[in-house]
Protein backbone atom coordinates (compact mmCIF):
# COMPACT_ATOMS: atom_id res chain seq x y z
CA UNK A 1 0.00 0.00 0.00
CA UNK A 2 2.28 2.65 0.87
CA UNK A 3 4.40 1.70 -2.56
CA UNK A 4 1.64 2.03 -4.16
CA UNK A 5 1.14 5.55 -3.07
CA UNK A 6 4.54 6.27 -3.25
CA UNK A 7 3.71 5.77 -7.07
CA UNK A 8 0.66 7.75 -7.32
CA UNK A 9 2.93 10.56 -5.86
CA UNK A 10 5.54 10.33 -8.06
CA UNK A 11 3.33 10.09 -11.05
CA UNK A 12 1.52 13.75 -9.29
CA UNK A 13 5.42 15.67 -9.42
CA UNK A 14 6.26 14.22 -12.62
CA UNK A 15 3.14 15.87 -14.14
CA UNK A 16 3.42 18.66 -12.28
CA UNK A 17 6.62 19.39 -13.21
CA UNK A 18 6.22 19.27 -16.87
CA UNK A 19 3.19 21.13 -17.05
CA UNK A 20 4.96 23.70 -15.42
CA UNK A 21 7.84 24.14 -16.98
CA UNK A 22 6.37 23.83 -20.79
CA UNK A 23 4.06 26.84 -20.50
CA UNK A 24 6.71 28.59 -18.66
CA UNK A 25 9.32 27.84 -21.62
CA UNK A 26 6.33 29.22 -23.80
CA UNK A 27 5.93 32.56 -21.74
CA UNK A 28 10.42 32.97 -22.04
CA UNK A 29 10.26 32.47 -25.53
CA UNK A 30 7.82 35.69 -25.77
CA UNK A 31 9.99 37.68 -22.53
CA UNK A 32 12.85 37.21 -25.16
CA UNK A 33 10.78 38.35 -28.43
CA UNK A 34 10.60 35.50 -30.39
CA UNK A 35 7.87 35.04 -32.71
CA UNK A 36 4.80 33.52 -31.38
CA UNK A 37 4.41 31.53 -34.29
CA UNK A 38 7.81 29.99 -33.45
CA UNK A 39 6.38 28.74 -29.85
CA UNK A 40 5.20 25.28 -31.01
CA UNK A 41 8.67 24.26 -31.47
CA UNK A 42 9.41 24.46 -27.61
CA UNK A 43 6.61 21.60 -27.50
CA UNK A 44 8.25 20.06 -30.53
CA UNK A 45 11.56 20.02 -29.04
CA UNK A 46 10.31 18.06 -25.83
CA UNK A 47 9.25 15.14 -28.03
CA UNK A 48 12.79 15.48 -29.74
CA UNK A 49 15.05 13.04 -28.41
CA UNK A 50 12.03 10.17 -27.30
CA UNK A 51 11.15 9.72 -30.67
CA UNK A 52 14.79 8.05 -30.99
CA UNK A 53 14.59 6.29 -28.20
CA UNK A 54 11.87 5.23 -26.89
CA UNK A 55 11.57 1.73 -27.74
CA UNK A 56 15.00 0.57 -26.53
CA UNK A 57 13.83 2.34 -23.36
CA UNK A 58 11.00 -0.28 -23.33
CA UNK A 59 12.84 -3.02 -23.99
CA UNK A 60 14.97 -2.01 -20.99
CA UNK A 61 12.20 -1.80 -19.20
CA UNK A 62 10.93 -5.12 -19.66
CA UNK A 63 14.48 -6.61 -19.08
CA UNK A 64 13.77 -5.28 -15.14
CA UNK A 65 15.68 -1.85 -15.36
CA UNK A 66 12.29 0.04 -14.00
CA UNK A 67 14.13 1.49 -11.11
CA UNK A 68 17.20 2.85 -13.47
CA UNK A 69 14.94 4.26 -15.72
CA UNK A 70 13.29 6.13 -13.49
CA UNK A 71 16.14 7.76 -11.54
CA UNK A 72 18.15 8.54 -14.85
CA UNK A 73 14.71 10.10 -15.55
CA UNK A 74 14.66 12.49 -12.50
CA UNK A 75 18.10 13.29 -12.42
CA UNK A 76 17.95 14.57 -16.32
CA UNK A 77 14.98 16.86 -15.62
CA UNK A 78 16.13 18.42 -12.19
CA UNK A 79 19.48 18.94 -13.79
CA UNK A 80 17.40 20.69 -17.17
CA UNK A 81 15.67 22.61 -14.73
CA UNK A 82 18.59 24.14 -13.88
CA UNK A 83 20.40 24.78 -17.17
CA UNK A 84 16.95 26.81 -18.29
CA UNK A 85 16.82 28.77 -15.03
CA UNK A 86 20.26 29.58 -15.41
CA UNK A 87 20.93 29.44 -18.89
CA UNK A 88 18.03 30.18 -21.64
CA UNK A 89 18.62 33.76 -22.64
CA UNK A 90 17.90 32.57 -26.54
CA UNK A 91 15.23 30.14 -28.39
CA UNK A 92 17.94 27.79 -28.84
CA UNK A 93 18.76 27.29 -25.32
CA UNK A 94 15.36 27.20 -24.34
CA UNK A 95 14.80 24.26 -27.42
CA UNK A 96 18.03 22.31 -25.94
CA UNK A 97 16.58 22.14 -22.21
CA UNK A 98 13.56 21.29 -23.57
CA UNK A 99 14.75 18.44 -25.03
CA UNK A 100 16.44 17.29 -22.46
CA UNK A 101 13.92 17.52 -20.00
CA UNK A 102 11.48 15.82 -22.49
CA UNK A 103 13.90 12.50 -22.22
CA UNK A 104 13.78 12.16 -18.82
CA UNK A 105 10.25 12.42 -18.83
CA UNK A 106 9.95 9.54 -20.99
CA UNK A 107 12.41 7.50 -18.45
CA UNK A 108 10.28 8.29 -15.82
CA UNK A 109 6.81 7.62 -17.18
CA UNK A 110 7.71 4.36 -18.90
CA UNK A 111 9.31 3.29 -15.45
CA UNK A 112 5.82 4.49 -14.20
CA UNK A 113 3.37 2.81 -16.34
CA UNK A 114 5.50 -0.58 -16.40
CA UNK A 115 4.67 -0.45 -12.84
CA UNK A 116 1.70 0.39 -12.72
CA UNK A 117 0.69 -2.48 -15.51
CA UNK A 118 1.79 -4.63 -13.11
CA UNK A 119 0.73 -4.06 -10.07
CA UNK A 120 -2.95 -3.84 -11.92
CA UNK A 121 -3.01 -6.63 -14.50
CA UNK A 122 -6.36 -7.43 -12.47
CA UNK A 123 -8.06 -4.18 -13.08
CA UNK A 124 -6.36 -2.34 -15.56
CA UNK A 125 -8.85 0.03 -16.49
CA UNK A 126 -9.21 1.08 -12.57
CA UNK A 127 -5.43 0.95 -12.29
CA UNK A 128 -4.64 3.18 -15.10
CA UNK A 129 -7.92 5.08 -14.52
CA UNK A 130 -6.34 6.25 -11.04
CA UNK A 131 -2.74 6.68 -12.32
CA UNK A 132 -3.61 9.21 -14.82
CA UNK A 133 -5.86 10.84 -12.42
CA UNK A 134 -3.23 11.57 -9.84
CA UNK A 135 -0.82 12.80 -13.26
CA UNK A 136 -4.53 14.93 -14.11
CA UNK A 137 -3.62 16.59 -10.66
CA UNK A 138 -0.54 17.19 -11.11
CA UNK A 139 -1.93 18.90 -14.32
CA UNK A 140 -4.31 20.54 -12.90
CA UNK A 141 -2.02 22.24 -10.01
CA UNK A 142 0.25 23.46 -12.41
CA UNK A 143 -1.63 26.37 -13.85
CA UNK A 144 -2.57 27.20 -10.35
CA UNK A 145 1.09 27.58 -9.32
CA UNK A 146 1.29 29.69 -12.30
CA UNK A 147 -1.51 31.95 -11.92
CA UNK A 148 -0.21 32.28 -8.42
CA UNK A 149 2.88 33.56 -9.53
CA UNK A 150 1.61 35.39 -12.69
CA UNK A 151 -1.25 37.63 -10.86
CA UNK A 152 -2.97 40.22 -13.17
CA UNK A 153 0.26 39.84 -15.17
CA UNK A 154 0.12 39.30 -18.98
CA UNK A 155 3.81 37.94 -18.66
CA UNK A 156 4.49 35.90 -15.65
CA UNK A 157 7.78 36.13 -13.76
CA UNK A 158 9.63 32.91 -15.44
CA UNK A 159 12.87 32.94 -13.09
CA UNK A 160 10.78 31.94 -10.06
CA UNK A 161 8.78 29.61 -12.41
CA UNK A 162 11.95 27.59 -13.31
CA UNK A 163 12.86 27.42 -9.52
CA UNK A 164 9.62 25.71 -8.46
CA UNK A 165 10.03 23.38 -11.35
CA UNK A 166 13.25 22.54 -10.68
CA UNK A 167 12.61 22.01 -6.71
CA UNK A 168 9.35 19.85 -7.63
CA UNK A 169 12.10 17.44 -10.13
CA UNK A 170 13.99 17.11 -6.78
CA UNK A 171 11.35 16.00 -4.88
CA UNK A 172 10.60 13.92 -7.53
CA UNK A 173 14.06 12.22 -7.73
CA UNK A 174 14.24 11.75 -3.68
CA UNK A 175 10.40 9.67 -4.34
CA UNK A 176 12.11 7.01 -6.33
CA UNK A 177 13.39 5.34 -3.50
CA UNK A 178 10.09 4.47 -2.10
CA UNK A 179 8.89 2.95 -5.79
CA UNK A 180 7.43 -0.36 -6.00
CA UNK A 181 10.18 -3.27 -7.32
CA UNK A 182 9.28 -4.25 -10.42
CA UNK A 183 8.93 -8.06 -11.50
CA UNK A 184 11.18 -9.68 -13.02
CA UNK A 185 9.31 -11.01 -16.64
CA UNK A 186 10.07 -14.27 -18.14
CA UNK A 187 12.72 -14.34 -20.38
CA UNK A 188 10.87 -16.77 -22.49
CA UNK A 189 7.98 -14.59 -22.95
CA UNK A 190 9.49 -11.95 -24.96
CA UNK A 191 11.09 -10.08 -23.25
CA UNK A 192 15.00 -10.87 -24.04
CA UNK A 193 14.14 -11.72 -27.46
CA UNK A 194 14.34 -9.28 -30.29
CA UNK A 195 12.56 -6.12 -31.24
CA UNK A 196 11.16 -8.01 -34.63
CA UNK A 197 10.01 -10.85 -32.23
CA UNK A 198 8.73 -8.55 -29.52
CA UNK A 199 6.59 -6.65 -31.92
CA UNK A 200 5.25 -9.86 -33.89
CA UNK A 201 1.94 -9.90 -33.16
CA UNK A 202 -1.09 -11.03 -35.17
CA UNK A 203 -2.63 -8.64 -38.16
CA UNK A 204 -6.32 -8.16 -35.68
CA UNK A 205 -3.98 -7.27 -33.13
CA UNK A 206 -1.82 -4.91 -34.81
CA UNK A 207 -4.67 -2.78 -35.88
CA UNK A 208 -5.76 -2.86 -32.42
CA UNK A 209 -2.61 -1.24 -31.49
CA UNK A 210 -2.29 1.35 -34.83
CA UNK A 211 -5.61 2.35 -33.64
CA UNK A 212 -4.78 2.96 -29.48
CA UNK A 213 -1.88 4.59 -30.73
CA UNK A 214 -3.04 7.17 -33.17
CA UNK A 215 -6.02 7.68 -30.28
CA UNK A 216 -3.53 8.52 -27.66
CA UNK A 217 -1.45 10.17 -30.08
CA UNK A 218 -4.04 13.06 -31.58
CA UNK A 219 -5.40 13.27 -27.63
CA UNK A 220 -1.94 14.10 -26.21
CA UNK A 221 -0.99 16.36 -28.70
CA UNK A 222 -4.54 18.07 -28.45
CA UNK A 223 -3.94 18.53 -24.57
CA UNK A 224 -0.17 19.78 -25.64
CA UNK A 225 -1.47 22.48 -28.26
CA UNK A 226 -4.36 24.17 -25.76
CA UNK A 227 -1.25 24.27 -23.00
CA UNK A 228 1.07 25.97 -25.33
CA UNK A 229 -1.59 28.08 -27.53
CA UNK A 230 -3.91 29.11 -24.67
CA UNK A 231 -1.65 31.55 -23.45
CA UNK A 232 -0.79 32.40 -27.13
CA UNK A 233 -4.42 33.17 -27.32
CA UNK A 234 -4.48 34.81 -24.09
CA UNK A 235 -1.75 37.13 -25.13
CA UNK A 236 -3.74 38.16 -28.55
CA UNK A 237 -6.85 38.48 -26.66
CA UNK A 238 -5.28 40.25 -23.67
CA UNK A 239 -6.06 37.98 -21.31
CA UNK A 240 -4.31 37.87 -17.60
CA UNK A 241 -2.06 35.14 -17.00
CA UNK A 242 -3.81 34.17 -13.76
CA UNK A 243 -6.79 33.98 -15.66
CA UNK A 244 -5.25 31.76 -18.31
CA UNK A 245 -4.07 29.44 -15.60
CA UNK A 246 -7.40 29.30 -14.24
CA UNK A 247 -8.65 28.26 -18.01
CA UNK A 248 -5.80 25.66 -17.70
CA UNK A 249 -7.01 24.30 -14.23
CA UNK A 250 -10.45 23.92 -15.45
CA UNK A 251 -9.51 21.56 -18.47
CA UNK A 252 -7.15 19.52 -16.03
CA UNK A 253 -9.89 19.06 -13.59
CA UNK A 254 -12.62 17.97 -16.08
CA UNK A 255 -9.52 15.90 -17.53
CA UNK A 256 -9.43 14.20 -13.33
CA UNK A 257 -13.06 13.76 -13.64
CA UNK A 258 -13.39 11.62 -16.07
CA UNK A 259 -10.31 9.51 -15.37
CA UNK A 260 -11.96 9.12 -11.64
CA UNK A 261 -14.66 7.41 -13.27
CA UNK A 262 -12.88 5.24 -15.99
CA UNK A 263 -13.76 1.61 -14.53
CA UNK A 264 -17.41 2.66 -14.78
CA UNK A 265 -18.05 4.38 -18.11
CA UNK A 266 -15.91 1.52 -19.85
CA UNK A 267 -18.33 -1.18 -17.59
CA UNK A 268 -21.32 0.86 -19.33
CA UNK A 269 -20.10 1.91 -22.74
CA UNK A 270 -17.27 -0.51 -23.99
CA UNK A 271 -13.95 0.57 -24.85
CA UNK A 272 -14.13 1.06 -28.51
CA UNK A 273 -17.66 3.01 -28.12
CA UNK A 274 -16.45 5.09 -25.56
CA UNK A 275 -12.90 5.94 -27.16
CA UNK A 276 -14.97 6.94 -30.51
CA UNK A 277 -17.64 8.96 -28.60
CA UNK A 278 -14.89 10.99 -26.77
CA UNK A 279 -12.73 11.97 -28.80
CA UNK A 280 -15.50 13.25 -31.20
CA UNK A 281 -16.96 15.77 -28.09
CA UNK A 282 -13.10 16.33 -27.69
CA UNK A 283 -12.98 17.33 -31.14
CA UNK A 284 -15.85 19.72 -31.12
CA UNK A 285 -15.23 21.31 -28.14
CA UNK A 286 -11.60 22.30 -29.25
CA UNK A 287 -12.25 23.69 -32.40
CA UNK A 288 -15.21 25.81 -30.86
CA UNK A 289 -12.86 27.43 -28.61
CA UNK A 290 -11.63 29.61 -32.00
CA UNK A 291 -14.40 32.13 -31.87
CA UNK A 292 -14.24 35.10 -29.72
CA UNK A 293 -15.93 34.26 -26.41
CA UNK A 294 -16.23 35.44 -22.80
CA UNK A 295 -14.40 34.07 -20.45
CA UNK A 296 -16.77 31.79 -18.55
CA UNK A 297 -17.85 30.05 -22.34
CA UNK A 298 -14.44 29.22 -23.09
CA UNK A 299 -14.15 28.08 -19.45
CA UNK A 300 -17.38 25.58 -20.02
CA UNK A 301 -15.65 24.84 -23.32
CA UNK A 302 -12.44 23.60 -21.97
CA UNK A 303 -14.60 21.75 -18.86
CA UNK A 304 -16.08 19.53 -22.00
CA UNK A 305 -12.75 19.49 -24.01
CA UNK A 306 -10.72 18.13 -20.93
CA UNK A 307 -13.48 15.42 -19.55
CA UNK A 308 -13.68 13.88 -23.33
CA UNK A 309 -9.68 14.65 -23.68
CA UNK A 310 -9.30 12.75 -20.23
CA UNK A 311 -10.54 9.31 -21.51
CA UNK A 312 -7.96 8.56 -24.45
CA UNK A 313 -5.22 8.18 -22.80
CA UNK A 314 -6.30 5.61 -20.32
CA UNK A 315 -7.92 3.65 -22.39
CA UNK A 316 -5.33 3.78 -24.88
CA UNK A 317 -2.69 2.38 -21.99
CA UNK A 318 -5.06 -0.34 -21.17
CA UNK A 319 -6.20 -1.60 -24.64
CA UNK A 320 -1.68 -1.56 -25.51
CA UNK A 321 -1.32 -3.68 -22.31
CA UNK A 322 -4.67 -6.06 -22.90
CA UNK A 323 -3.36 -6.82 -26.48
CA UNK A 324 0.47 -6.76 -25.55
CA UNK A 325 2.15 -10.44 -25.33
CA UNK A 326 3.68 -11.59 -22.20
CA UNK A 327 7.26 -9.96 -21.03
CA UNK A 328 6.43 -7.05 -24.22
CA UNK A 329 4.18 -4.64 -22.29
CA UNK A 330 7.14 -1.99 -21.67
CA UNK A 331 7.43 -2.43 -25.19
CA UNK A 332 4.27 -1.53 -26.79
CA UNK A 333 3.73 0.80 -23.90
CA UNK A 334 7.45 2.51 -25.17
CA UNK A 335 6.28 2.51 -28.91
CA UNK A 336 2.50 4.09 -27.81
CA UNK A 337 4.94 6.85 -26.34
CA UNK A 338 6.75 7.10 -29.42
CA UNK A 339 3.95 7.28 -31.55
CA UNK A 340 2.77 10.31 -28.66
CA UNK A 341 6.08 12.04 -29.47
CA UNK A 342 5.54 11.87 -33.12
CA UNK A 343 2.74 13.81 -32.48
CA UNK A 344 3.96 15.85 -30.01
CA UNK A 345 6.55 17.22 -32.26
CA UNK A 346 5.38 17.17 -35.75
CA UNK A 347 1.96 18.73 -35.26
CA UNK A 348 3.12 21.65 -33.26
CA UNK A 349 6.14 22.15 -35.90
CA UNK A 350 3.78 22.14 -38.62
CA UNK A 351 1.11 24.36 -37.50
CA UNK A 352 3.68 26.60 -36.40
CA UNK A 353 4.53 27.11 -40.05
CA UNK A 354 0.76 28.13 -40.51
CA UNK A 355 -0.01 29.88 -37.29
CA UNK A 356 0.90 33.36 -39.61
CA UNK A 357 -1.98 32.68 -42.33
CA UNK A 358 -4.67 30.58 -39.94
CA UNK A 359 -3.74 33.07 -36.38
CA UNK A 360 -3.97 31.50 -33.52
CA UNK A 361 -7.36 30.41 -33.60
CA UNK A 362 -7.05 28.86 -36.30
CA UNK A 363 -4.95 26.08 -34.58
CA UNK A 364 -8.07 25.25 -32.72
CA UNK A 365 -9.97 24.68 -35.35
CA UNK A 366 -7.15 22.42 -37.07
CA UNK A 367 -6.62 20.27 -33.75
CA UNK A 368 -10.48 19.64 -33.84
CA UNK A 369 -11.15 18.33 -37.19
CA UNK A 370 -7.96 16.17 -36.31
CA UNK A 371 -9.67 14.62 -33.58
CA UNK A 372 -12.76 14.10 -35.30
CA UNK A 373 -10.53 11.97 -38.14
CA UNK A 374 -9.12 9.94 -34.97
CA UNK A 375 -12.15 9.19 -33.64
CA UNK A 376 -13.34 7.70 -36.76
CA UNK A 377 -9.78 6.14 -37.39
CA UNK A 378 -10.33 4.51 -33.93
CA UNK A 379 -14.30 3.19 -34.48
CA UNK A 380 -12.66 0.96 -37.69
CA UNK A 381 -9.55 -0.17 -36.09
CA UNK A 382 -10.10 -0.81 -32.54
CA UNK A 383 -11.39 -4.33 -31.50
CA UNK A 384 -14.50 -4.17 -30.12
CA UNK A 385 -14.29 -7.13 -27.97
CA UNK A 386 -11.44 -5.26 -25.73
Amino acid sequence: MRAGAALLCHAFLLQLAAYVVRPTSAYRAIELGVDPRMVGLIAASFALLPLVVAVTIGRWNDRGHVRPSLVIGGVLMTGAGLGVHLWSQSLTSLLIWNAVIGLGHLLAIVGQQTLVAQLGRERLDSAFGTYTFVGSLGQAAAPLVLSAVGGSAVLPDTGLLFVIYTVTCACLLGMTGLLPRSRKTDQRLGSGNSLRSALGVPPTTRRTMTGAMLLSTLVLAAVDLIQVYLPALGVERRIPSATVGVLLAVRAAATMASRLGLARLTSRVGRTRLATVSTIVAGVAVGALAVPMPIVVAGLLLAVAGFALGIGQPLSMTIVTTAAPAGTTSTWLALRLTGNRVGQSVIPAVLSAFTGSIGTGGIFVITGVGLLGTAAAARILIADDL
